[in-house]
């Protein structure tokens, strides 16, 4: 019965797949009709890529744009698990991520990706509705994110017995606004839904609420942050007591077609699925690690107006 409840849900989420990716084109073609005069007065840029340090941002890819993704969490830089002996946490790796979005049209992106933590695969669908305009007739920027990821490691004992428990869904509105070419703001809310938690008495399906920005502080480098707040929701407190809101600082670099990232966080996994419940280290005990992410963006098709031209890098 479980069984077949999680290939209905996979089948579910094939067909939602296949309308979406058979009419983002239209529904963009449309958006463009109904605001002709307000299509070329888009702000641009809100952030410079489509993450920022953990989380997402309001960015999607442009149409025909692949974008490659390696991430990587290293170990403790301080505490009991880091200082000299680890190199300040360079010896070991807490989390790999490899990733390819691409987009279907220049508002909806698609993607999948592996982490190494719980062999996690995922996959994503990410629609920018509403764009700021230059003339603050829409003020904000609001881009939905749906994601599903699944556990492909070895079960623990029976943990996996209903094979639906590998599964756990993210959905989140992501709202922006520019406030000049230098600062960025975003307010994120979130559901996860799981079947599986890592502490038994910690709630299945939890709500956070997360907040990010940018700051440019010169052409090619920018400061970015992004917090989720978990624990604040009705978590109960004996399952809080060694789970932590994840927050992350990083500078970014932009270099032709790539954007690089060095980063430090207090989450030893990258994908929300993972790090928005079950961040075990704090800031405040050595927990934070050194990460770093390598984006390389590639145009698969040319435009046929040398005004939008893209090179491929």
């Amino acid at each position: 019965m479980q069984l077949a409840k999680a290939k209905l849900t996979l089948t579910f989420l094939i067909i939602s797949i296949g309308t979406l990716l058979t009419n983002a084109q239209e529904a963009d073609s449309l958006l463009n009709q109904l605001n002709p005069a307000d299509s070329s007065e888009k702000v641009s840029a809100t952030f410079k890529s489509t993450r920022i340090v953990l989380s997402h941002s309001t960015e999607t890819q442009k149409k025909y744009d692949l974008d490659l993704r390696i991430r990587h969490h290293f170990g403790d830089i301080g505490g009991e698990f880091g200082g000299s002996h680890t190199l300040f946490g360079l010896d070991g790796a807490t989390d790999l991520f490899i990733g390819l979005d691409y987009g279907i049209s220049d508002r909806f992106t698609v993607g999948i990706g592996r982490s190494r933590q719980e062999e996690m695969y995922d996959l994503l669908l990410k629609y920018k509705l509403l764009q700021q305009s230059e003339s603050n007739q829409m003020p904000v920027t609001l881009t939905l994110l749906g994601q599903t990821a699944l556990m492909a490691r070895e079960p623990n004992n029976n943990e996996f017995d209903d094979y639906g428990n590998r599964f756990s869904y993210l959905f989140q509105a992501l709202l922006a606004r520019k406030f000049s070419h230098a600062l960025s703001l975003q307010v994120m809310p979130t559901y996860l839904v799981r079947s599986l938690a890592l502490e038994p008495l910690d709630k299945e399906n939890l709500f956070s609420l997360g907040f990010a920005g940018r700051l440019k502080l010169t052409k090619r480098l920018s400061f970015v942050a992004d917090y989720q707040l978990v624990n604040a929701f009705g978590r109960p407190e004996a399952a809080t007591q060694n789970l932590y809101n994840p927050l992350g600082l990083g500078l970014e670099i932009e270099t032709g077609g790539h954007i690089f990232s060095l980063n430090f966080m207090n989450s030893e996994y990258i994908l929300e699925n993972n790090f928005i419940p079950n961040t075990k280290k704090s800031w405040t005990d050595g927990g934070v690690r050194f990460g770093f992410t390598v984006s390389r963006n590639f145009t698969l098709v040319k435009s046929k107006n040398p005004d939008t031209q893209t090179k491929i890098y």
